[in-house]
């Protein structure tokens, strides 16, 4: 199987076209994922992608709606002051490989590069975000869910949500509004990254969308009111007035429908009645998690550290960046560590599968999930062990699943508080930092 790298942009372009417009899954080979005729390869003539499908109807009637607020339109914003303008722009924008054709982002104002950016093949928001996501209960949800699908898992305010990687693929963000708070529930596929920020800056509610362009490989969002550019794995403003300001980033995990379905009864699920038509359930990048491959559209140096698709809980505590590589977690199962004099408790378990494995996201490979808390709960330090399907403190014996509520034992009911991470590719995550440190196993 050749390298991703060995594949011009073109096609690449193609692929991601592909998935902004519903049509042909692609394989990392190269190749639609649904097969060609060997006349039509030996010829060198692309297969035509067939029209998009109707979007497949969530169940009825729907529990609950919630607008985040319609479109928003452009205001004459003033620049943060935390970058200078750059008075030589314009010749930057010269070798741009990116086009500034309907843009009203002042490009003046820019943390990074021009360069830096590459077109992902796709216009602004032909990936489109949601901005008016509909929610259905679990009984609902679960008609069409399997038990090992991936879902993040976001609560806020005691309002509790469940967001299926298989509509996200598809979407790659989501405008809402939980708990009272305006969120932006965001995936970049190609970095694996599953973020949720705050999306009110300085008084501001932001609407993101999908720019169309990538850096690192990772997505490059857009707010509708000042045009700015925001990096969705760091959560900052990298070009326009907004350039310099970083979005709260707020604890999200992955973890399996079955899990969201046990640990969270009261909770709401996307719905698949998005008003676009979409192949739901199916994966667009088929094999594209291979734990060796490198990925579409990175032109930056790779940390051979780590194989550039391993998944690793990354977090950021005080500055200090640390990785736990899932091939580790996955053997200890439970992980106490001291990341910057903070008490760290990184829990990981089976049973979740990928979102970028097989042409089926249901019947995908087990990856599992992880969860990174505070290991200090009212002033007790506790020390974890995984046992069985969830995890005892052995300070008290009490039992925890993976959301970090004690379910058993003297604390039950007690819950840890979530330190915020990311199940990245290190690729990703190693680009963007490149000092992380990585946990290397007991001993």
């Amino acid at each position: 199987m050749p390298h991703l790298r060995a594949f011009g942009l073109i096609s690449v372009a193609v692929a991601l076209a592909a998935v902004a417009c519903g049509g042909d899954t692609f394989s990392p080979t190269g190749k639609p994922a649904s097969t060609a005729s060997p006349a039509s390869e030996a010829s060198g003539t692309t297969r035509p992608s067939p029209s998009p499908t109707p979007s497949e109807v969530a169940p009825t009637p729907t529990v609950q709606s919630t607008p985040s607020g319609v479109r928003g339109s452009f205001l004459n914003v003033e620049p943060t002051g935390l970058v200078e303008q750059d008075p030589d722009f314009e010749d930057g924008l010269r070798s741009a490989r990116f086009s500034t054709g309907g843009w009203k982002t002042d490009f003046s104002y820019h943390t990074v590069p021009f360069t830096d950016f590459l077109s992902g093949g796709v216009p602004r928001d032909g990936i489109p975000p949601l901005d008016n996501p509909k929610f259905i209960g679990i009984d609902q949800a679960d008609e069409w869910l399997s038990d090992l699908e991936p879902v993040i898992s976001f609560e806020l305010n005691g309002v509790q949500r469940a967001y299926p990687l298989q509509v996200l693929m598809w979407h790659e963000v989501v405008n809402d509004v939980v708990g009272g708070v305006p969120v932006t529930v965001t995936f970049c596929p190609l970095c694996n990254s599953a973020i949720v920020f705050e999306r009110t800056v300085n008084g501001l509610v932001l609407d993101f969308g999908t720019s169309g362009n990538l850096r690192n490989s990772d997505l490059v969002m857009w707010d509708r009111q000042t045009e700015s550019w925001w990096q969705q794995l760091t959560g900052e403003a990298i070009v326009g007035v907004m350039a310099g300001t970083k979005l709260k980033f707020l604890p999200a995990p992955i973890v399996s429908w079955q899990d969201f379905m046990t640990h969270q009864p009261d909770g709401l699920v996307l719905s698949k009645d998005t008003g676009f038509g979409r192949r739901y359930g199916q994966n667009p990048y088929v094999g594209y998690d291979r734990v060796d491959n490198p990925p579409f559209l990175f032109t930056g140096d790779l940390d051979g550290r780590l194989q550039p698709k391993e998944r690793v809980a990354a977090i950021t505590v005080d500055g200090v960046d640390a990785a736990f590589p899932f091939s580790t977690l996955a053997q200890e199962g439970a992980v106490n560590y001291l990341v910057n004099g903070v008490d760290v408790a990184v829990f990981f378990k089976s049973g979740t599968s990928s979102a970028l494995d097989g042409a089926l996201i249901g019947s995908s490979r087990d990856v599992g999930s992880a969860a990174v808390f505070n290991a200090v709960l009212e002033g007790q330090k506790l020390t974890f062990s995984a046992a069985g399907s969830g995890f005892t403190d052995a300070e008290t014996g009490s039992t925890w699943n993976i959301l970090g509520e004690a379910i058993g034992g003297p604390l039950t009911g007690e819950r840890l508080t979530k330190i915020v991470h990311s199940d990245h590719f290190w690729f990703a995550w190693a680009a963007f930092k490149p000092d992380t440190l990585i946990y290397q196993g007991q001993g």
